[in-house]
């Protein structure tokens, strides 16, 4: 199992704090936007003398919630439908593992949110990847692609829509493919949505939810870690009209007793907060996104992908090797006692070779401290003895 490419190199990170220099944090997801006050304050009112086991599938009261959730966003699921986990990548891990036995086959495209490969290796899957490029925004390939790695062991796509590392939003045509494809096959289609908010430019947004055609074949993944700035109560969902799938998740759950008590309070709380919270949350991330592309396009030789979705983007960097110089800016380099921290992209793909010279950047950082990280990155490919003129 690899290590993260989000946090491999947190040790380098640490030791060059421990010397005073000031990290601008680019590599993780992060947001420092604050929490609902509602969820704030549901946290601070708890008044149980006993913080006792939930329902295995989660309390009902938050899937409704759930649910009332979805129905704004156009999909109609029952409270029965919606199983609460222990953040979205339990959801994910879940529905490997209910879905698809050792040896299967899952397809997902690369480069691919690092930790599904490692739910992979737990579920005993093969991964099998199609090749997405920075130079067409890393846009879905075309439906032939899909059917040549289709074999008798294949059981499901993975997509993450809007993307994970990429902020690659799919558009109805791609989305309306992936239908065909799961359809003419009979696959699942596993989609994880927890950036389903954060589309920007008057882009549509489609959910896997919507195509009601494949309803059964659909698990949907999601997360109140984003979309409330709540990564740390580790509280999100699985979502499908299939009930084998919840029957068996469902034993899953039970195995690990309970979701995070504190956590769904929390989460029920804020689901009550105002249509506003999440309104200026996308302007504040769009504004964001546009310092990041116009900042990187200051810098000779970067190449950045135009995000239309979630909080990240990919850029390709004039340097021998990413990684390298990823590390080299955390032991190596320091402006005005300041340095910054980037994702090397070669984690986030599985094919050897791809991804050596880009990055992943998350723009979670508040517009002067965005700015300032990006200026520190052109200071340092500026110095770094790598670099690729």
């Amino acid at each position: 199992m690899a290590s993260s490419p989000i946090r491999k190199l947190t040790p380098l990170a640490d030791e060059a704090k421990s010397r005073g220099i000031k990290i601008y944090h680019l590599n993780i997801g992060q947001p420092d936007i604050k929490t609902p006050s509602k969820g704030l304050e549901a946290l601070r009112k708890i008044d149980r003398t006993v913080l006792e086991y939930s329902p295995s599938q989660g309390f009902r009261s938050l899937r409704e919630k759930i649910s009332d959730y979805y129905r704004r966003c156009g999909m109609e699921f029952t409270p029965d439908e919606i199983t609460v986990t222990s953040g979205a990548s339990e959801a994910v891990l879940f529905s490997f593992l209910a879905c698809m036995d050792p040896g299967d086959e899952l397809i997902t495209t690369e480069p691919t949110y690092a930790n599904y490969l490692a739910f992979a290796d737990v579920a005993g899957v093969r991964v099998r990847t199609l090749k997405t490029h920075i130079e067409d925004g890393f846009a879905l390939p075309q439906v032939e692609h899909f059917e040549e790695l289709i074999t008798d062991r294949t059981r499901a796509i993975l997509i993450c829509n809007p993307n994970n590392p990429s902020g690659t939003l799919y558009t109805a045509a791609e989305m309306r493919m992936l239908a065909d494809i799961v359809r003419k096959h009979d696959l699942y289609l596993f989609s994880d949505e927890v950036y389903r908010e954060f589309v920007y430019d008057g882009k549509e947004y489609l959910s896997a939810g919507h195509f009601e055609e494949i309803a059964e074949n659909v698990v949907l993944i999601d997360s109140f870690s984003k979309r409330y700035s709540e990564c740390g109560i580790r509280v999100g969902a699985l979502i499908t009209k299939n009930r084998s799938i919840t029957q068996g998740v469902l034993k899953l759950c039970q195995a690990r007793l309970s979701p995070p008590l504190l956590g769904q309070i929390v989460a029920e709380a804020s689901c009550g907060e105002d249509s506003s919270y999440l309104e200026n949350v996308i302007r504040e991330y769009d504004q964001r996104r546009k310092i990041l592309l116009k900042a990187m396009s200051g810098i000779p030789g970067v190449v950045t992908s135009t995000p239309h979705g979630a909080f990240y983007a990919m850029a390709a960097l004039p340097v021998d090797d990413a990684e390298k110089f990823c590390a080299w800016c955390l032991r190596d380099f320091q402006y005005e006692g300041e340095s910054v921290m980037l994702a090397p992209a070669n984690g986030f793909y599985i094919t050897p070779g791809l991804g050596t010279n880009q990055v992943r950047i998350a723009y979670v950082l508040k517009s002067e401290d965005l700015e300032r990280a990006v200026f520190l990155l052109g200071k340092a490919l500026g110095q770094y003895p790598g670099r690729k003129y």
